[in-house]
């Protein structure tokens, strides 16, 4: 599944472990596949899994615990859909949604106190 991109190919799987954890494909159970499942959905070598995993930790995503496997961490799924270009512009598109809310609630109260003191 990993195609040659230019990109390292843990660089790939993280990416698409990340979309994954951003879809919050495994927040009910907060654990990612293991390393072997990694590598047959991926094609990858375990070297090239750890990798991947190793990259999600360092970007605070998740937690290895020896033996037991990686777990997502509080938030992990707001901050792996921050961390795509799609998932930021979809954030600053809310934000820009309610700071236009926002600013349409101030006009109508200003509009509203200016109505009151010229017909007073």
């Amino acid at each position: 599944m990993v195609e040659w991109t230019g990109k390292p190919a843990y660089q790939q799987v993280a990416e698409q472990l990340r979309r994954r954890i951003a879809a919050g494909e495994f927040s009910t159970a907060g654990k990612l596949p293991s390393l072997a499942e990694i590598q047959g959905a991926y094609g990858v070598t375990v070297t090239v899994a750890r990798a991947a995993i190793r990259q999600l930790n360092s970007d605070g995503l998740v937690v290895t615990h020896q033996g037991k496997g990686a777990f997502l961490t509080s938030g992990s799924t707001e901050a792996a859909k921050l961390a795509s270009p799609e998932g930021a512009l979809a954030d600053l598109q809310d934000q820009v949604d309610s700071l236009r809310a926002e600013v349409a609630a101030l006009r109508d109260r200003v509009s509203h106190l200016e109505g009151d003191r010229n017909s007073g």
